[in-house]
């Protein structure tokens, strides 16, 4: 087995060195401020093993990773229900399409694409104010790290109210076949400010270590959500994790993750590893260009492809 550490070192010197790093999300004002030379990654194997190289403790948004979070509020607030909401399949479009929406009756095909996470918070948000829908994702993302300094960016969040009109264009059309069921401004308060998450990626490693390990979280012991619900959202983050770039990330990397537009990219090796990588610069279909190649490096480095014997 490489050593993780060199391997590691080795990948991110050439993600600091890439003279192609792709383009930041600048219609979010916020995100176009990032820098693109930005590049960090961490490590936590199953053993407790942690490895960070480059700017790992850098916070920068996590955007549409929290989808990940917020499905896993959703399923232990409605169970099953969710899936009246939200289909499981690939949307072979893009991450703000409307178009599939109205040949389906306005349930979208799956909770990572912006249609379907915005279902999914309606879900959270219901009965609630916009204070309370939040709070209950983010007492999630604390507790599975063990850190409560984890909070939103409050400008970044502004920013995507302030811009955000696609996505209030998705969330009233969803309201008119009755797949959102609450007030839209209130579900879209709490979408935004979900997205705005701050984390770095040693902390968003460790925010996924629950799906490396069969739903259970390894600091309590306590299961965060069953086996079977945990290997179902490792299997929609394989092929619903990256729009419409989720079959080529999967024929490349071979491993379950989800992006988000922040340049940040969640991916477990089951029974192996949470890695979480960072790179503001996106490829047209609003993935991390480095972070996705990084991922490619690692996984085939250290044998973690779920498709390699």
């Amino acid at each position: 087995m490489p050593d993780l550490a060199e391997t590691l070192s080795d990948i991110t010197a050439r993600m600091l060195a890439e003279p192609e790093r792709g383009h930041v999300a600048d219609y979010i004002p916020e995100l176009a401020k990032v820098s693109p030379q930005h590049f960090g990654i961490t490590v936590i194997t199953a053993d407790g093993q942690e490895q960070s190289a480059g700017d790992a403790h850098v916070p920068f948004s996590i955007q549409s990773v929290s989808k990940v979070f917020a499905l896993v509020e959703a399923l232990q607030s409605h169970g099953e229900a969710v899936w009246a909401r939200v289909g499981r399949e690939p949307s072979g479009s893009a991450f703000n399409s409307i178009v599939q929406l109205e040949a389906e009756g306005g349930r979208p095909r799956n909770p990572f694409i912006n249609a379907g996470a915005i279902a999914v918070t309606d879900l959270i948000a219901a009965g609630h104010e916009p204070r309370e829908g939040i709070g209950a994702i983010l007492r999630l993302v604390r507790r599975l790290t063990g850190d409560p300094s984890i909070t939103v960016d409050g400008a970044v969040a502004y920013s995507e109210a302030a811009t955000g009109f696609r996505n209030a264009g998705l969330a009233n059309f969803m309201k008119s076949f009755g797949i959102i069921a609450g007030p839209v401004g209130n579900t879209l308060d709490v979408y935004f400010h979900q997205c705005a998450i701050a984390m770095t990626t040693r902390q968003l490693a460790r925010a996924g270590r629950f799906l490396m390990n069969a739903g259970v979280c390894p600091d309590s012991g306590n299961a965060i959500v069953t086996p079977e619900r945990s290997r179902r959202i490792a299997a929609l983050m394989l092929t619903c994790g990256h729009y419409d770039a989720s079959g080529d990330f999967a024929f490349k990397v071979g491993l379950p993750a989800k992006s988000g537009v922040g340049g940040g990219i969640l991916a477990i090796a089951p029974g192996q590893a949470s890695i979480a990588v960072w790179s503001p610069g996106l490829s047209p279909q609003g993935n991390s260009l480095l972070g996705t190649q990084a991922l490619e490096d690692l996984s085939r480095a250290m044998g973690w492809n779920v498709f390699q014997p």
